[in-house]
């Protein structure tokens, strides 16, 4: 098949993705445990989570220019050892202290891997393939999640006592090992090979990856013009006026993709589920199902994101986001007395259907299209550092947004999920007004596109 090494090349790279969604999930079923073991507070659990998201931040906003100087692939084998240390310091942690400098370094690798494995994606793929071939970094995402919400569950019906929390962190070391194994039977991203003028190099990547002679020279010559390095400096600064648009389109989707209350879903899932009156075990299991829910969307998302493209998808999730959190929030108002008396009631059923169409509808758009979407509307000139920023207000929201959810939810939960509700009105307009589609479109003329030159 005329892609296979481009579609091998791409599904390893998204391991970086894989390992992603596992580190970002795996804490929620640990939440109760550090609770009890280095006798948090609200407070000091919101900042236990979010302490990650702080190393993610970091590693968004330092990726950018080891990428640009050593590569996206080196990148990429640094980031699978970083999601390994992480893995096997967190299970050993001796105190708090120590817990929190293992998370943060877990951080780093997700920050970094946020930015590099879309990147990488985007760059040895064809217009025709890139939407679905990026996505596969959300799909493994996804699936990471869905592994750690799996594992999490299947370690507590072990019985481990007093380590169970230690074994749901270690898991993580295996896929971190394999990740980097795997990583050498991938190639150098053609692009930075061009950057790099090792010209040669990048007109036989762009071979095995499934390209002619001719459209090999053909896609040279255009990378070659859009770094146009005569009228250009390739270490020239991201803010500058010529940037403005695809800068305030990176900002706008990643800033909307957290306030959503996603991050806030992934990381309290049990709790949040405890809240609406279920129990430990039911929770977790619950958990698993959104992980399957989020799952299978994702799915459906990677089979259309071609054809439909991303503003279609975009639209369609808005209007899930806003009908399903509207209907949490109204859960909550209504039926906030059982939950908190620990009853069950029918509000318990409504909040975890809900759930489920929120989960779906953030798979089927924001989830899958914003890695794709930061991936291409900078040039290659920039793009790197265009991918970090993107990454960074990402990851800072998620951040806000998972350090404050404990304390504002222990308030009202009715008043968080109708804030996020009001946050997804908001992205709708902006889809609607300001969002340019890009499927179909070749990197090089998404630049032109958004009129830069």
């Amino acid at each position: 098949m005329r892609y296979n090494y481009l579609i091998k090349s791409a599904l390893i790279a998204a391991l970086g993705g894989l390992l992603f969604g596992f580190d970002t999930a795996v804490i929620s079923g640990t939440t109760t445990a550090l609770e009890e073991v280095y006798g948090l507070s609200k407070f000091s659990l919101g900042l236990t989570v979010a302490v990650a998201l702080i190393g993610t931040i970091i590693g968004a906003l330092v990726a950018a220019k080891p990428a640009d100087v050593y590569g996206r692939k080196n990148m990429l084998f640094i980031i699978s050892a970083v999601y390994f240390v992480s893995a096997i310091g967190s299970a050993f942690a001796w105190d708090w202290y120590s817990f929190v400098i293992f998370r943060l370094i877990g951080g780093l690798g997700v920050g970094a891997a946020s930015v590099v494995s879309p990147l990488y994606i985007a760059e040895i793929s064809p217009a025709h393939m890139r939407g679905r071939l990026v996505a596969f970094t959300q799909f493994n995402i996804v699936l990471g999640l869905l592994l750690a919400f799996a594992s999490n569950y299947y370690i507590s019906s072990l019985d481990l006592g007093a380590v169970e929390w230690r074994w749901m962190f270690g898991v993580e070391a295996v896929p971190a090992a394999l990740f980097f194994v795997l990583l050498f039977l991938t190639p150098y991203s053609p692009r930075w090979l061009v950057r790099q003028n090792r010209t040669q190099e990048a007109q036989a990547t762009l071979g095995k990856l499934g390209l002619d002679d001719q459209e090999a020279m053909d896609q040279i010559e255009d990378i070659k013009q859009s770094i146009d390095t005569q009228h250009h400096d390739l270490q020239e600064p991201l803010f500058q006026r010529a940037y403005t648009k695809p800068i305030m389109l990176a900002f706008a989707i990643a800033m909307f993709n957290q306030l959503s209350g996603i991050n806030a879903l992934m990381y309290y899932a049990p709790t949040i589920f405890k809240m609406a009156g279920s129990g430990e075990e039911s929770a977790l299991l619950q958990t698993v199902g959104v992980g399957v829910i989020n799952l299978f969307f994702t799915m459906m998302a990677m089979t259309v994101i071609d054809r439909f493209g991303r503003r279609t998808l975009m639209l369609v999730c808005s209007f899930g986001y806003i009908i399903s959190l509207s209907v949490v929030a109204w859960a909550f108002f209504t039926y906030g007395d059982d939950f908190a008396g620990g009853r069950p009631s029918e509000g318990g059923i409504i909040v975890l259907i809900s759930l489920g169409v929120f989960i779906a509808s953030h798979a089927f758009g924001q989830g899958a299209v914003i890695w794709v979407f930061l991936s291409e509307i900078f040039p290659n000139r920039v793009r790197a550092k265009g991918q970090a920023f993107g990454s960074f207000v990402h990851w800072f929201m998620a951040a806000a947004i998972s350090w404050t959810f404990p304390i504002i939810a222990e308030i009202s939960g009715g008043y968080t999920f109708a804030f996020y509700a009001v946050m997804m009105v908001v992205q709708l307009f902006w889809v609607i007004k300001i969002m340019p589609e890009t499927k179909g479109v070749s990197l090089e003329n998404i630049q032109k596109k958004l009129g830069i030159t």
